[in-house]
């Protein structure tokens, strides 16, 4: 059977560690797979962004000692944003690995590899819904933390406004085409002319029910591929009006959901520079001033020998650095 020791090898340091929860299956995740946020790691704790009117821009480090970037005008502010630290622990007790068995060819190292990449798996899965939170809150404008506290208000801290749409959905006189340019005309108009090379609107299911079932939607939908989509399910895959698709998003945390009842959020797709995520190194002495990584894990032994210690940790920041060109959509 596997001693405790085996815990001293080095597949179980802080490298071998980390690549195994970076190795986990990614949980699906809406914005996640939609590739939304343009996402990379820093070395710092923290980074610039500048703003300059409604235009917002990192600020590119320099050297210490050396000639920085040009002096900003009084038309300029330069914002600071901090990366939040996400940690999960869990234990592997001596009990647990008291009667494993190698199975087949595997040695005792790998099978209480398996028991790790078990217990990193769940550490994982919490992980991924906690930064497919902070992503939808940095699409919304909000960063908001599990305790409902906020993180990060965008539309504070950048000095902009929230923009909203009412749809009136609730009248089925209502010229809906009209509506959504109305809205894509606002977003449009807080981009200041950059770039966009699609729409996406992410539902509620209320907003998404509303939306499909209205009368002008229906006739203008009614012919397509002969009526397929009055009679086919489109929630998952989604359908495309007026140039935009619409995507019922599903997803709660206990009784908050990620998009509110009767809400939705009409995106602008390709727009260089929106939508930034941006990963800092673990808080470990071999970690330390290294390009940051979306997850680490380490391990230590417990007092006496009983156990083992698992912690996974990711120092993630999401933000939208335009939050008014997403436009809060209502029925």
């Amino acid at each position: 059977m596997p001693a405790l020791d085996i815990f001293n090898s080095d597949a179980f340091s802080v490298i071998n560690l980390t690549q195994a929860i970076n190795d986990q299956p990614h949980q699906p995740t809406k914005l996640g797979d939609m590739g939304l946020f343009e996402e990379s790691g820093i070395s710092t704790t923290s980074l610039m962004i500048e703003r300059k009117g409604n235009a917002l821009q990192l600020v590119q480090t320099s050297p210490r000692g050396s000639i920085g970037s040009g002096k900003a005008d009084d038309k300029r502010k330069v914002i600071s944003v901090s990366t939040v630290h996400l940690q999960r622990n869990d234990a592997i007790i001596a009990d647990k690995v008291q009667n494993l068995r190698a199975f087949g060819t595997e040695g005792d190292l790998a099978a209480v590899q398996n028991v790790v990449n078990e217990k990193l798996g769940d550490l994982r899965r919490d992980m991924d819904l906690t930064l497919e939170w902070h992503r939808m809150g940095a699409l919304k404008g909000l960063l908001l933390d599990a305790d409902g506290s906020t993180i990060m208000d965008m539309f504070t801290t950048f000095g902009l406004a929230q923009q909203t749409h009412d749809m009136v959905l609730d009248n089925d006189a209502t010229k809906v085409q009209i509506k959504l340019m109305e809205a894509k005309r606002k977003a449009e108009t807080a981009l200041g002319g950059k770039m966009v090379n699609g729409w996406k609107c992410l539902c509620s299911n209320e907003f998404f029910d509303a939306f499909v079932g209205h009368a002008a939607v229906a006739t203008a939908f009614s012919r397509w591929q002969d009526g397929a989509f009055l009679r086919d399910d489109p929630r998952k895959s989604g359908f495309p009006f007026g140039q935009v698709l619409f995507e019922e998003y599903v997803g709660a945390v206990g009784a908050t959901r990620f998009v509110a009842a009767n809400k939705a959020y009409l995106i602008p797709m390709g727009v260089p520079g929106m939508f930034k995520g941006h990963y800092a190194p673990a808080d470990y002495m071999e970690t330390v001033n290294t390009l940051g990584l979306p997850y680490y894990a380490k391990q230590e032994l417990m007092r006496m020998g009983k156990g083992v210690e698992v912690e996974a940790q990711t120092n993630p920041i999401f933000f939208n650095t335009q939050p008014n060109a997403v436009i809060e959509l209502s029925i």
